[in-house]
């Protein structure tokens, strides 16, 4: 009761309240005015027909009459009193039951209707917030940065213009803010110089008037920018934004990059100091069908196996681990390790490899950025594209369904080493997955995935390897914010730095086994600012040293649970 007196009081003071309550009081005033003067009549032609009344008994017949209740125990015995009887019932209709609460919603109701809604969806942040971030558009991408902040207790959040699109959003459990993203002000209630972050993911001329509007709010606040055209890129630059990226582009060489044959070379995917991280697909190289034991790779080469993606799932390998069809190697080493590595694949022997072009499913962003890699390596590729308008393009792309045969065998699909489907539609994705795979048992599928969700399904549909656009633009933009202590992968395998535990010093790496009983992986030692990567099992550890892990996130937290630093992270230092 207490909140909805305040709530009223707030109400009333606003400027357009007071104006509404004085409209109100108009209305009650002419009602009144109704109502006095009816009951004057009442008695009038009362007496006229003989009859006398108290004016308690005036009011009453006045007020029943006009709410159509009517009684019926005091009524008039003439036609004057019967049509004067009428025309009190007509305007009370039409005052009482029509225009009364017409403005009482219009005036009252909705306003305050409209003051609560926008006291669940707030317009500022207070001011003891620090270190969030604030994204500037919502969507599936949104969501899966926003699971991972969540992840690492990161604050954020998400500004719109549309009070309904917040409350929706807010009833969903999103964090959220109204505002316009163009306006300075916004930026200023969003406590924007406190900000570690904002993330403007707008099409590209939104986007330059949003990052112009925050330069003019802070010139110290980083931003991320997305570009979906190649001259936006620079516009977006000069409009003040930090980071500017093409993630179709990205996307499109990463899968580019995988394609089988092209090169058998490890893909760097990771680097945190001198330690590079990458992924190996064990398809068809001498490594298939092995264990890790039998491998001999950390021996031969020097890089450290540490983990195994299969199906879209990250795991922790062990000695007796067999690597398969669709496996792909992540390794940790320096930079003379892994070429070694590089040097010691080769096509596995007595297999002829196909010889026809790439097929690229998809002639969208993803897919031309995928073209672009190919040629720019040249590698033949044929792209199927229905649109006629980027068909015509280039000779190298065909027109028409990717789902007809015919389509598919002028492209080549008969003697392709790789198939690669780029759409931004996750389900023609998994049609055209199971298609491609029916029709060639032997051929590597990888398959771009617009929603996490699906990654898991695309693999059961026979994709070798499936990308994830959202889990790529989330690991980026992670990296920014935590750029010396950790490092994202790709979605659920981190790299991080920790401060050493007393509880490990003066214990071989060997008898801690920490990756028996938390799922990470040591990968590197810090000691006194020279880092020892892939060290010695043997090696002893000792105060001051700092640790170097891979692992999942799930890993990492069990890690520092049990083993938490006494100081974390060389920025820190």
């Amino acid at each position: 009761m207490k909140t909805m007196a305040t709530q009223l009081a707030l109400l009333i003071r606003s400027g357009q309240q007071r104006s509404n309550m004085k409209l109100l009081i108009r209305f009650g005033l002419v009602l009144v005015f109704f109502f006095v003067v009816y009951s004057v009549l009442f008695h009038i032609l009362m007496l006229h027909e003989g009859r006398q009344y108290s004016w308690i008994t005036g009011f009453y017949w006045t007020l029943t009459t006009m709410s159509t209740l009517g009684f019926g125990d005091i009524t008039f015995g003439s036609d004057t009193g019967k049509l004067f009887s009428i025309v009190v019932l007509i305007s009370g209709i039409v005052f009482l039951l029509i225009m009364l609460p017409f403005t009482f919603i219009q005036f009252f109701y909705a306003p305050w209707l409209d003051a609560q809604n926008k006291s669940r969806a707030p317009r500022e942040l207070p001011e003891s917030i620090f270190g969030h971030v604030i994204l500037t558009h919502f969507d599936d991408v949104a969501i899966n940065l926003i699971e991972k902040l969540g992840q690492y207790g990161i604050p954020y959040v998400v500004v719109t213009q549309e009070l309904q699109n917040a409350l929706d959003l807010h009833d969903l459990g999103f964090h959220v803010v109204v505002g316009e993203p163009d306006d300075i002000q916004t930026y200023k209630r969003l406590r924007i110089d406190q900000a570690a972050l904002v993330v403007v993911m707008n099409d590209d001329i939104l986007g330059t008037n949003i990052i112009y509007t925050i330069r003019e709010a802070s010139d110290r606040v980083t931003t991320v920018a997305n570009a979906d055209m190649d001259d936006s890129v620079d516009i977006l630059k000069l409009a003040g934004s930090t980071h500017v990226f093409r993630f179709t582009r990205m996307l499109g060489k990463a899968l580019a990059r995988r394609v089988l044959g092209v090169s058998m070379k490890a893909n760097v995917i990771g680097r945190f100091d001198q330690l590079l991280i990458a992924e190996a697909p064990a398809m068809r190289t001498w490594l298939q069908g092995k264990t890790l034991a039998e491998s001999r790779l950390r021996q031969t080469t020097g890089v450290t196996v540490v983990g195994l993606w299969e199906q879209g799932r990250f795991a922790i390998p062990t000695p007796q681990t067999r690597i398969g069809e669709s496996t792909v190697l992540v390794m940790a080493g320096t930079e003379t390790q892994l070429d070694r590595f590089d040097h010691s694949i080769a096509v596995v022997p007595n297999e002829t490899p196909k010889k026809g072009p790439v097929v690229v499913l998809g002639g969208g962003r993803v897919g031309r950025s995928v073209a672009d890699s190919l040629n720019a390596r040249g590698i033949d590729f044929r792209v199927v594209e229905k649109r006629a308008v980027i068909a015509d393009q280039d000779t190298k792309f065909i027109q028409g369904n990717a789902s007809d045969l015919d389509i598919l065998e002028k492209a080549g699909i008969r003697d392709t080493p790789s198939v690669i489907v780029t759409t931004h539609d996750d389900n023609l994705n998994i049609y055209l997955t199971i298609y491609c795979r029916r029709l060639r048992p032997d051929v590597q599928i990888i398959s771009r995935a617009s929603l996490d969700r699906n990654i898991k399904t695309l693999h059961r549909a026979g994709a070798n390897l499936v990308m994830s656009f959202s889990s790529m633009v989330t690991t980026t933009i992670m990296n920014l914010l935590h750029p010396q202590q950790m490092l994202m992968l790709s979605e659920g395998l981190n790299v991080f730095r920790i401060g050493l535990n007393p509880r490990l010093a003066n214990k071989a790496l060997l008898d801690i086994q920490v990756r028996e009983t938390t799922g990470c992986s040591i990968v590197a030692v810090n000691r006194k600012g020279n880092l020892m990567i892939n060290p010695d099992p043997a090696i002893i550890l000792e105060h001051g040293d700092e640790l170097v892990l891979i692992g999942s996130a799930d890993s990492e937290k069990m890690f520092t649970e049990k083993y938490p630093a006494t100081q974390y992270g060389l920025s820190e230092k």
